[in-house]
């Protein structure tokens, strides 16, 4: 039986993804040399309030609207997550919102995309570099995602995904920057290249490092933890082990002020002006029942 889980959990490398990856790196290298030596100080102000919107469309767009539906938006907000999404490059929302609803019924097995079962790297980006498991095409079918294609503004991005990623993710972000003077070569490396890479990995930390360092004050009997460096580099996606017990929360935590959960006050923005509502949180009464029930001690606030 044993012998059989090995041969399953064989690692089928995918060497363009392994050379993909690695040459990403080099050249974020390279780019994290222009930033401190040869960018212009705008350039690097730029990179980062242009980073928070491609984040924003992966945390409050692709994860806690699309995928966990927490709340509603109306189309233009739906429009502006799409496009901020983009930004990102973490493939359409139709696929990422899949893969994460796996993670989440299946979580920390094989049938879970980025399992942190099989270690820090595996969860943090290997999993991007080698075949999927058996499992995960064997119960892939179980996952309904009807909601999703059936949605215009994500048919939309689905059909015209990479002009939109060119538009949003080089062309835009490039241009903004060559208007104070910066060169094109300087803003591919630092406003692409730069942003790109810091993204990926600062989106990877909540499926490696949050699932395996930090306090379990909701459910100690999960991998999930609350890790606040997280928080703050995923602009609030850290606090996990709330987020498993309760992924329907729009904040995706208990705790926490808008300077750790970034998204959270975005989304509550986004209500004050009506283009976001139904916004879907967990009765108090509920959380302490189950900080009592299954927590790990470490909670503090109804003490």
């Amino acid at each position: 039986m044993a012998n059989a889980m090995e041969d399953k959990r064989k690692l089928n490398i995918i060497w363009t993804s392994v050379i993909f990856f690695s040459l990403l790196h080099i050249m974020a290298v390279y780019a994290l040399y222009l930033v401190f030596f040869e960018g212009l100080a705008l350039t690097t102000m730029w990179v980062y309030v242009y980073g928070l919107l491609g984040g924003l469309g992966v945390t409050a767009g692709a994860h806690r609207l699309w995928t966990h539906r927490s709340y509603k938006a109306k189309l233009p907000l739906r429009v502006m997550l799409m496009l901020f999404h983009c930004i990102a490059i973490q493939n359409t929302v139709l696929d990422w919102a899949r893969n994460h609803r796996m993670h989440h019924k299946y979580s920390e097995t094989d049938a879970d995309p980025h399992n942190a079962k099989r270690g820090f790297f595996f969860s943090h980006m290997g999993w991007l570099m080698v075949r999927k498991h058996p499992d995960i095409k064997a119960k892939g079918h179980t996952i309904d995602i009807s909601d999703l294609t059936s949605d215009p503004v994500l048919q939309f991005q689905k059909k015209y995904y990479g002009v939109l990623v060119l538009l949003m993710s080089v062309v835009v972000p490039m241009y903004i920057a060559t208007l104070w003077g910066e060169t094109l070569w300087n803003s591919f490396f630092i406003d692409v290249i730069y942003r790109f890479t810091i993204s990926l990995h600062h989106t990877w930390l909540v499926n490696s490092a949050a699932h395996m360092w930090g306090n379990k004050p909701y459910d100690k009997h999960i991998n999930p933890a609350e890790n606040k460096l997280v928080a703050i580099c995923a602009f609030g996606e850290g606090f996990h082990n709330y987020h498993h017990a309760y992924p329907w929360d729009y904040k995706t935590s208990e705790l926490g002020n808008y300077s750790l959960n970034v998204s959270t006050l975005f989304i509550d923005v986004m209500a004050k002006i009506g283009w976001a509502y139904d916004l879907k949180t967990v009765p108090h009464e509920i959380i302490k029942q189950r900080i009592e029930r299954s927590g790990d001690g470490s909670h503090v606030k109804f003490n």
